[in-house]
């Protein structure tokens, strides 16, 4: 090769790009592949101390060849690229267009190789600005470096990436790209705990006709998942609401949970045990304890065996459960002692009033502390189960009140006033869809 490289470097100018490009050509086009990395160095070397023109010219034909897959076996192909790019990179600013080619053509083989933060580190370095580069060709690499960080669970770096591409989406109208850029909002929303944004977004994203059913599936879980995860309240209701009308839901393993979470019935350990086996790394991450939690243990209670010793949830599965838990009992109690609700949340009497006062100052549940008798109290109305009754799809349900001379009798009568008008109203939609047959029901 460096006989041939000398012969060609006698040629005149104007002939020079041309023979260096043939002479590319079929060094890659050779079956025997063990000297091809080592002649394309020597040509790439030798070109570089040319000329710019003529360097641009190899550079521009060996990113072509090789993007083309005119070598089959990878390895080599990555081996080419690497030598490539290391020779080219002191001279960035003469062959910059040329450069991010040859990134590109990297990303892509460590992609399939699987190689995801490798290949997000490529392409990291690709200058977006250099050539006639688009918004839209910016967006679209931002997007794949969110996507690639994403599947090393990078989420850090990845939401940098992701709040690049957020100002820019608004340049592309390509469906394609946009499914990409909302997917990568989810899982970002997702690896940053805020799970309620997920899910709104996962389940959005599982009614895309454009998208395989599989895919469709697994988004549908996805959000049924971060929807078990949200703080407790009457905004999670809303979604756990638009999840169980969802007829698909019903197919998912976790339909159990999801149902229970919307129904307000209080889990046990057992039943979310096999939920936890399904969730991802980030999803049961461990919660640091705040000074309030660390102190939750009351002298008085400090040597009773009786009472758990814990003072808070330790993960973000068991922080939800334990809300959802405290929100349920809400639904069941009217009133319930610290100690009695640190023996339904296993928590200490100290760290389980702790819980509800936060949930109470955040709005997502309604009631009052008596700290001198170690009371809560919860209200029974609300604007919570209102919201939860209309996202139901039930419809605004008229509710009257009377006097019935008692508080507990009120409350009773009233639930057996909802139930009825929401059994009403179920009959009355199956009637107009034609699905019931009043005298065939009433026969």
């Amino acid at each position: 090769m460096d006989s041939k490289v000398a012969q060609i470097s006698s040629l005149p100018q104007k002939d020079k790009g041309a023979a260096y490009v043939a002479t590319v050509n079929e060094v890659l086009s050779r079956t025997d592949l063990s000297t091809i990395a080592s002649d394309v160095h020597i040509i790439v070397e030798t070109v570089l101390q040319d000329n710019v023109v003529v360097g641009r010219q190899v550079l521009q034909e060996l990113a072509r060849a090789l993007g083309e897959k005119q070598i089959q076996d990878l390895e080599l192909n990555k081996r080419i690229v690497e030598d490539t790019l290391a020779l080219v990179q002191p001279r960035l600013v003469s062959y910059e267009e040329q450069l991010n080619g040859l990134r590109f053509i990297l990303a892509d083989i460590l992609e399939s190789q699987e190689e995801w933060s490798q290949a997000a580190r490529v392409l990291t370095g690709i200058a977006l600005d250099a050539g006639q580069r688009t918004d839209e060709d910016k967006l679209r690499v931002y997007v794949r470096i969110v996507r690639l960080l994403l599947e090393d669970e990078d989420s850090v770096q990845a939401e940098s990436y992701y709040n690049r591409a957020a100002s820019l989406v608004h340049t592309t109208q390509d469906k394609e790209l946009l499914l990409q850029y909302k997917l990568c909002q989810a899982r970002i929303h997702d690896y940053s705990r805020r799970f309620l944004e997920a899910a709104l977004r996962y389940h959005e994203l599982s009614y895309v006709a454009e998208i395989d059913e599989e895919e469709r599936r697994h988004m549908l879980s996805a959000a049924v998942t971060c929807a078990v995860l949200a703080p407790a309240g009457p905004n999670r209701s809303r979604v756990l609401a638009s999840l169980c009308r969802d007829e698909r839901s019903v197919e998912l393993p976790s339909f159990n949970i999801l149902s229970k979470m919307f129904l307000d019935r209080i889990l046990r350990s057992s039943e979310i045990k096999e939920f936890e086996d399904t969730l991802k790394p980030h999803q049961l991450a461990k919660i640091s304890l705040s000074s309030n939690d660390r102190v939750a243990i009351a002298d008085e209670d400090a040597n009773d065996a009786t009472i758990s010793k814990r003072t808070g949830p330790s993960t973000v599965l068991d922080r939800a459960v334990m809300e959802h838990n405290l929100l349920a009992s809400s639904k069941i109690y009217n009133n319930i002692t610290f100690r009695g609700l640190g023996a339904l949340l296993d928590l200490a009497p100290g760290a389980a009033e702790t819980m509800a006062r936060r949930m109470i100052e955040q709005g997502r549940l309604k009631g009052v502390i008596d700290q001198v008798e170690r009371l809560i109290w919860f209200d029974a109305g609300g604007d919570e189960d209102d919201a939860q009754g209309k996202a139901g799809g039930l419809g605004d349900v008229e509710q009257e009140t009377e006097d019935t001379g008692a508080p507990f009798t009120k409350r009773w009568d009233m639930q057996i006033r909802m139930t009825a008008a929401n059994v009403e109203s179920i009959v009355q939609h199956l009637k107009e869809k034609g699905l019931l047959n009043l005298a065939t029901a009433q026969a």
